[in-house]
């Protein structure tokens, strides 16, 4: 049984290596395809393809938000702020907020501006062959730990879709054994209603009234969509079995016990049956619903 997963997700790695502390974060949400946003520092944008190429080996979908922070520890050590030019931008701020009555600056803003926060390396020069193999080393290990939620969460949800196709076995075997969508009990009701129509008159035409019979169940026969319900209920479940990325596959399926569900509903021929299809298509909602987490 392969694993399968959750389209939502959240990680986060930290690595320590020659002389650079790299962190980074990822988040995932549901998306019909895989789409990878990189969020890096100045001058590591070559990163991207690297990235995208490693992302597209462990996940199948999702959209994709990595966000990578790097820096040296002698930076992180010898930070020091530029108190001169954070008060002169607090002022300027300050000011332009008030001519145009805007919100005042927020310190978190001031120091974000280039220049306020100094360090040893004020141009920002790294070894950016190192800083690269030490980024995509901890995105490799937050990619690692998000596969692991994303299986974690989908094998919830892997009990909770088996459940539900469980439940539209047992109305299909239902709305099966109605009676009232037998032939026989069609042409019986079919013979009642036109016999109180004629008031108990029996001067009526049997091959007419059977003919009428033979084609109203024709119209009322639900065998061809119960075998089609059939059908899909076990390719849900080999699907749920075998596991990897089959969410699309599994939402197309829901697609087609819909379909099925609905015509069943325009054929049925007793609330009972009618009852059994709604109960039927709150379930595959409920199933479509869940199938979109799944990758």
């Amino acid at each position: 049984m392969t694993a399968v997963q959750s389209m939502t997700g959240f990680a986060s790695a930290a690595r320590s290596v020659a002389g650079l502390e790299v962190n980074c974060d990822i988040r995932s949400v549901n998306n019909k395809g895989l789409d990878v946003r990189l969020r890096v520092p100045a001058g590591m944008e070559a990163l991207e393809p690297a990235v995208k190429k490693l992302v597209g080996e462990h996940l199948a979908r999702g959209s994709i938000q990595i966000t990578l922070s790097v820096k040296s520890a002698a930076e992180s050590a010898a930070a020091a702020i530029d108190e001169a030019r954070f008060r002169a931008l607090a002022d300027a701020a300050t000011r332009l907020a008030r001519e145009s009555g805007v919100a005042p600056p927020s310190t978190d803003g001031l120091l974000a501006v280039r220049g306020v926060v100094m360090s040893d390396d004020p141009e920002g020069h790294l070894d950016m062959e190192t800083a690269g193999e030490a980024c995509l080393g901890t995105i490799g290990d937050a990619l690692a730990a998000l596969v692991a939620a994303r299986r974690q969460e989908g094998e919830a949800l892997r009990t909770i879709l088996s459940s539900h196709v469980e439940t539209i076995a047992a109305l299909t075997q239902k709305a099966e054994t109605d009676p009232a969508s037998q032939p026989a009990a069609i042409g019986a009701r079919l013979k009642e209603q036109v016999a109180a129509l004629l008031d108990g008159s029996s001067s009526f035409d049997e091959a007419r009234l059977h003919a009428e019979a033979a084609l109203l169940a024709t119209k009322a026969d639900i065998r061809e969509e119960i075998d089609r319900l059939k059908a899909h209920v076990d390719s849900a479940r080999a699907m749920l079995r075998d596991g990897g990325p089959v969410g699309r596959k599994l939402d197309f399926l829901a697609q087609e016990f819909n379909r099925e569900t609905n015509t069943i509903c325009s054929k049925s021929a007793s609330a009972a049956l009618t009852a059994t299809g709604l109960d039927m298509k709150a379930v595959i909602d409920q199933f479509r619903e869940q199938v979109q987490n799944l990758q």
